[in-house]
């Protein structure tokens, strides 16, 4: 509430300046609100003591550093300048690049400190070659001279290092963007234009037939794998196609506005993009990922093709407002800032979003005129992509994503860190008109992917992941750690149905003596889910458990034995047991049902499952309807 009286005040303001009226389309009016609230707070941050060492930096307030990467915000504080003609974001942008030239390595490179890591210097430089244009005339002679010389050499860095094996594959189209950024603004030289051209069709190469992007996680014999929605989609493909659009690499451009088709579906009615499934999905926050830069940049650069695309970017946009508080980004809707000493988030999500907003409001195609609905907003469709084993849906007034992504770590070259993203069969997420987010997805166990964004936890926190599981003598098994699973799909005139099956497993993909198999009906007015246990030579004691996502106003009535009431401030749900000997709890551990990522909490309803005496198999049915009236 406090930061949409702050956006407001921030809006009357700009409003009574005159700059809202400059604007000609909704979405660039409603990019720069968010922009500016991001702004304000990043200025805030800002070191002007001149006798410091770090004088121009952004200081983070969750770990008191300054961030190399935090520079990229010269950028939006350039935008803002040139949208308000205020001198404090000029002088802003012109001292944190000065800043982040002092902390450039001989070799060309900024190092993402506390980190060793140097990729992001592939960000830093494209902020500072677009900015550059627009700053030039601002800097002195001197200035000028040390910011042509600082960008060549990280251009020359990039040129030298970059490539799919070096980094996650999001950086090759990012570099390629920056390359081709710095050629055309600062350095007009066919090295840089070359490499641009070779890094995009790296790119491109890492496409599978379903326009999937791999190489975001572990090496196998120096070969990076994996998937990763919302890294494809908050940096991927607008870098892709921001290098065509200024080299005129049609075919590129192409091959970037054929994947935004296939992801268009896994964007929610709420504007929640789901990706839960993907192999990094451990900063997974709702509105994208923590540390990546937004989508707002991609819709807008096909806005004019499509305008369900600015539809989809505003939804987005309005998701992650509910994840600012005092113009800060925090982990997702619920969870602002946690294992925080000053209790403030970390900066990164701030200055990402702010660099995506600036970009979409320079680079943006945007349309005037009625909005148009984007798939998850309408229709009965349900995708299926084959390459990742992952399907979306839409029906009546569901949407679900059924996950059996079998990407795998064989050799633990990332440690624990991509092992515990859920699949299995799993319905990672489900949305229901009236009530939002019904299901989310979480890991299965928090692990610290990358330490510098993933405080500790002291909490024994358990996932949000609707899942099957039991615990014996031999540890945890689930069906979110059955990475042989698959899925097949059947469509009818009523219906949508979805099955998979498998073996309840450990973290170390082991089965522990428990199959499963899961189905989904899904219709007009429910969705029923049948679950089938098959014990092996042992009988551990088997539940499901299905956690309802705490979303405002949303709460649980336990009616009898069967039935469990779901309400919203708009419309209510019955739980319903159909089928199965399962003993049905409310509530259960309800205190740990959260997790930093996405940023929720949930109330589980969890149904223990009676043993058979005899016999080995167990059948387990139950709905979810809308109640009338």
């Amino acid at each position: 509430m406090i930061d949409r009286i702050m956006t407001a005040l921030v809006l009357m303001a700009f409003s009574f300046m005159g700059i809202a009226q400059q604007f000609n389309t909704e979405a660039e009016k409603e990019y720069f609100k968010t922009l500016a609230n991001l702004s304000q707070a990043l200025l805030k941050q800002q070191n002007t003591d001149k006798s410091s060492l770090e004088y121009g930096g952004l200081l983070d307030p969750e770990n008191n550093i300054y961030y190399t990467r935090a520079a990229e915000a010269l950028y939006p504080f350039v935008i803002m300048y040139e949208h308000t003609g205020e001198r404090k974001y000029r002088k802003a942008a012109i001292d944190l690049g000065n800043w982040l030239i002092t902390k450039q390595e001989k070799a060309g490179q900024w190092i993402e400190n506390p980190w060793e890591w140097d990729g992001t210097t592939a960000d830093q430089l494209l902020m500072m070659a677009a900015a550059y244009p627009k700053l030039k005339k601002y800097l002195s002679k001197k200035e000028r001279g040390i910011w042509e010389i600082s960008m060549r050499k990280a251009g020359m860095y990039l040129v030298e290092k970059m490539s799919p094996d070096y980094a996650s594959i999001n950086y090759v189209p990012t570099s390629a963007c920056t390359l081709a950024m710095l050629w055309q603004n600062v350095a007009r030289e066919d090295i840089f234009l070359n490499k641009a051209r070779t890094l995009a069709w790296q790119t491109i190469a890492k496409m599978d037939e379903d326009q999937f992007i791999h190489g975001e996680a572990a090496r196998v014999h120096g070969v990076k794998y994996g998937v990763d929605l919302s890294y494809q989609m908050d940096m991927s493909l607008w870098g892709l196609t921001l290098y065509a659009r200024i080299t005129g690499d049609k075919a590129a451009e192409d091959y970037a506005r054929k994947s935004l088709a296939k992801v268009i579906h896994f964007v929610y009615p709420n504007g929640v993009i789901d990706g839960s499934w993907g192999a990094r999905s451990y900063k997974w926050t709702g509105y994208g990922t923590k540390t990546a830069d937004g989508s707002q940049v991609l819709f807008s650069l096909f806005a004019d093709e499509d305008p369900a695309y600015q539809t989809a970017a505003l939804k987005n946009l309005e998701y992650l407002r509910s994840s600012i508080k005092n113009g800060l980004v925090g982990y997702g809707r619920d969870v602002w800032a946690f294992a925080s000493k000053t209790g403030q988030p970390n900066l990164y999500p701030t200055f990402a979003r702010a660099k995506n907003l600036a970009m979409a409001l320079e680079f943006g195609r945007h349309q005037k005129g009625e909005s148009k609905p984007f798939p998850g907003q309408q229709g009965d469709w349900v995708k299926y992509f084959p390459t990742i084993k992952v399907a979306t849906l839409r029906k009546g007034p569901w949407m679900a994503t059924v996950s059996a992504y079998d990407y795998h770590d064989y050799t633990s070259w990332g440690g624990d860190k991509y092992r515990h993203f859920p699949r299995g069969g799993a319905m990672l997420n489900a949305y229901a008109d009236g009530f939002g987010i019904l299901h989310a997805a979480s890991q299965t166990k928090y692990v610290r992917g990358e330490e510098i964004h993933m405080p500790p936890m002291k909490d024994s926190i358990v996932p949000l992941t609707p899942r099957i599981e039991f615990r014996n003598e031999n540890g945890y098994f689930t069906n979110l750690y059955d990475n042989k699973s698959n899925i097949t799909i059947e469509e009818e005139n009523e219906s949508v149905q979805i099955s998979t099956s498998g073996e309840l497993s450990d973290s170390n993909f082991l089965p522990g003596g428990v199959a499963y198999h899961y189905d989904y009906d899904i219709s007009e007015n429910t969705l029923i889910k049948h679950v089938s246990i098959r014990y092996h030579d042992r009988k551990p004691d088997v539940q499901i458990v299905e956690p309802i996502i705490l979303s405002e106003g949303v709460s649980l009535t336990r009616i009898d034995a069967r039935t469990v009431r779901i309400t919203s401030s708009e419309k209510s749900i019955l739980f319903k047991v159909l089928k199965g000997n399962v003993e049905l709890v409310v509530g259960e551990n309800k205190d740990n049902n959260w997790f930093p990522f996405p940023g929720l909490y949930a109330n589980p309803i969890t149904l223990k499952i009676t043993t058979p005496v005899e016999g080995f198999k167990e059948e387990i049915s139950f709905s979810y309807s809308f109640e009338k009236g």
